[in-house]
């Protein structure tokens, strides 16, 4: 996660880079070329690009991480974060993350259509994944501070890769999803998230259960 203050015309510049690279991409339904050809039609210097990016790979990773950042500054605003629980800020964060996703889905179906290589897609992400799963290990070194003994904590490296299969999982129940406001991801969101927090704290396996009708009935309907 990015926690660094930039200067107003860096973050100027950056979304400026942004917005006309997803509105390319969209338009012309193809990636640019080559960055000399991207500064040149957005009339900025190739070291404005460079400032910013290595390269237009680089770019397409760091829109997710954007996405991710903007996730993370909307929920740190609620009322009472700070003092909720881990499984609520988990939760928290998923809402708004796919909130920010839905202002950018057609640019997200884009660059993770399913036709495009999955070396690609994991390159793409894997910038966003690092950040995520860096939150995730923060919530779960909440968690442990209230654990009675060290047996019964979380490993931080084991639950937020966990988190991070679980939010592959999601996001490409969202990309599938055709209900109305996207209402299954929804309860896909809250389904997961309790499920995989009562089996850490080793309560019944009636929410794993609930969760897993909810997934077959998905399967079957589509079949």
């Amino acid at each position: 996660m990015n926690s660094t203050p930039m200067k107003k015309s860096t973050v100027s510049m950056r979304n400026k880079i942004y917005e006309y690279y997803t509105q390319t991409v969209l338009e012309q339904e193809m990636e640019p070329k080559s960055v000399y050809r991207f500064c040149k039609e957005l009339k900025i210097e190739e070291a404005d690009f460079y400032a910013h990016f290595a390269s237009l790979e680089h770019l397409r990773g760091q829109l997710f991480c954007q996405f991710f950042d903007n996730a993370i500054s909307l929920i740190e605003k609620e009322k009472g974060y700070v003092s909720k629980s881990p499984q609520e800020k988990l939760l928290s964060f998923y809402y708004t993350f796919f909130e920010v996703l839905l202002l950018n889905r057609s640019y997200v179906l884009f660059a993770l259509r399913s036709d495009k290589n999955p070396l690609d897609k994991l390159a793409t992400l894997s910038a966003f994944r690092n950040d995520f799963k860096q939150f995730v290990k923060v919530l779960i070194q909440d968690g442990n501070a209230l654990k009675p003994t060290k047996f019964s904590q979380h490993p931080e490296g084991l639950f937020s890769e966990g988190a991070w299969i679980q939010l592959a999982f999601l996001l490409k129940f969202w990309m599938e999803d055709t209900s109305p406001g996207f209402e299954k991801t929804d309860m896909a969101i809250e389904k997961s998230v309790r499920t995989v927090f009562e089996v850490l704290d080793a309560t019944p396996l009636e929410s794993v259960l609930d969760f897993g009708k909810f997934l077959w009935k998905e399967k079957f309907n589509k079949a």
